[in-house]
């Protein structure tokens, strides 16, 4: 498990790799768990606040981004006039 310091330090390609990743970890936790297979029940959860990790740094690193580029195109606006 990364802490939110690590993730933050991945891009956003990273980042979406990892949630699907995860989701894809999540859904065979799934099936183990109907199944009974499932050994650890707490690492389920351990799971979906990973997903929730990354999901948040991925949703800041893109406010972040977009932020940016309406700032440039707001100091591109002002100096055209």
């Amino acid at each position: 498990m990364a802490t939110t310091k690590e993730l933050r330090e991945l891009n956003a390609d990273d980042l979406a790799r990892r949630a699907t990743e995860m989701r894809q970890t999540l859904f065979q936790d799934q099936l183990k768990l109907k199944t009974g297979a499932l050994d650890n029940p707490s690492e389920r959860t351990g799971h979906k606040r990973e997903l929730a990790r990354v999901l948040t740094v991925l949703n800041e690193k893109k406010k972040v981004a977009l932020d940016a580029k309406r700032a440039a195109a707001q100091t591109k606006k002002v100096q055209n006039g």
